[in-house]
């Protein structure tokens, strides 16, 4: 069994060596063509329809080129590229979409990938390649020597995705010289160091990660569209834990749509329904750190918590609780890189050499919101009720000089 060569629209062509190649076929792997790489991200970006799948391939392209640049031994490399390969194995229908109610009702994370490798046809062919599921569960899982590869500040997963998504929505912030910041990386002992002329392609993945936020991984669209999926998945499971939401969180998005569409609950086939038929709802109120409490919101981001607050605004608006769904997402720390850099004399902190990573701190925050989004019919009583109960203060002159403008898809 030779080398098989597979077209990717990102890297060129991907070499899967041959001990690999019996992986490509696992179920758990194939899963993955059908399970979207950006959630609802396709409502705004019509061209991002790109899979787990790919950029599992492109994930394992990368991580086979870090290998031979830090001169890991063949053992190493198989188990840094099988890892990279099986990475994504444990995410679930639309990927990060879904996760919040996996981790919260389920305990579940995409990480826990231990449930697919360590068990089964993938224990098996891991096994026939010589390489210990153990080991890949723990690279996967940051718990391993070599996990920094695939799951650290400076990673082959997201060298990837940031290039894979520019490409797929067009957006051109994720300009990534991926090949000059694994050039500039080496081991020194089992540390990852950054080599002084490889700040600038540092910083480069640095800014890609910072200005995707707001146009992607954060746009409002995208954002609607998940909080109406994850309000859909929890009334069709109601009361009916694990036996419901299990079998949706192990399934794809086509899986898990049918499911919802054809759903015992009305609301769960109504939100479905207008994802499906982009009748998305809209936002009645947004607004970042400088009018609400941001640090004490973000702390409260659970499904739970959310839906708590929900149902306050949607009781004082007078509509009901489900056209009502409150977005608090994480709130952003300081960018924090553990790689280290080396100048001629000593490793020093990124930070030490690069200003721009206060900078990108500062913007990360300033980027926040949080959102509130309803039916288009009730926008102006639920924002009324939501800047009461949210405790919004009067935006400052600048936000009223530059409002948020509408990004693409509306």
């Amino acid at each position: 069994m030779g080398t098989k060569i597979i077209k990717d629209p990102v890297h060129g062509y991907v070499e899967v060596e041959s001990p690999l190649l019996p992986l490509l076929d696992l179920p758990v792997l194939q899963r993955l063509r059908y399970i979207r790489q950006l959630g609802f991200s396709y409502l705004v970006y019509p061209g991002a329809h790109h899979t787990r799948f790919e950029h599992s391939l492109g994930t394992m392209h990368l991580a086979g080129v870090m290998a031979h640049q830090l001169r890991l031994p063949a053992a190493e490399r198989a188990l840094v590229t099988a890892a990279a390969l099986l990475h994504d194995i444990g995410h679930g229908p639309f990927s990060h979409a879904i996760e919040p109610l996996s981790e919260e009702f389920l305990g579940i994370r995409h990480h826990d990938v231990q449930y697919f490798v360590c068990e089964g046809k993938t224990r098996e062919a891991l096994e026939s390649a010589g390489i210990d599921p153990g080991d890949v569960v723990s690279v996967v899982q940051g718990r391993h020597p070599l996990s920094g590869i695939i799951h650290g500040d400076l990673d082959v997963d997201r060298m990837d995705y940031l290039l894979r998504d520019a490409h797929y929505t067009g957006a051109p912030y994720g300009t990534v010289d991926a090949h000059r910041l694994i050039r500039s990386i080496s081991l020194e002992g089992e540390k990852m160091v950054l080599a002084e002329a490889g700040v600038q392609a540092a910083e480069s993945l640095l800014i890609a990660r910072t200005l995707m936020r707001p146009s992607v991984y954060f746009h409002h669209v995208s954002r609607i569209g998940e909080m109406m999926f994850q309000e859909a998945v929890m009334a069709h499971v109601g009361d009916h834990f694990p036996e419901r939401l299990l079998p949706i969180v192990r399934g794809d998005d086509s899986s898990c749509m049918q499911a919802l569409l054809t759903s015992p609950h009305p609301v769960a086939r109504e939100l479905a329904c207008r994802i499906y038929e982009r009748r998305l709802f809209k936002r009645a109120l947004s607004v970042g750190q400088d009018q609400v409490n941001a640090p004490r919101l973000a702390a409260e981001f659970s499904y739970t918590r959310r839906r708590e607050i929900s149902a306050r605004i949607a009781e004082l608006a007078g509509v009901p609780a489900w056209c009502v769904m409150v977005d608090i997402p994480p709130f952003p720390g300081d960018l924090v890189l553990s790689v280290p850099v080396r100048n001629r004399t000593r490793t020093v902190p990124l930070s030490l050499v690069s200003p721009l990573v206060h900078t990108l701190s500062e913007t990360r925050r300033a980027q926040w919101k949080i959102g509130v989004y309803t039916l288009p019919e009730t926008r102006g009583e639920v924002s009324l009720a939501a800047s009461e109960i949210l405790h919004v203060k009067p935006p400052t002159t600048q936000e009223m000089l530059f409002p948020v403008t509408k990004g693409p898809g509306g």
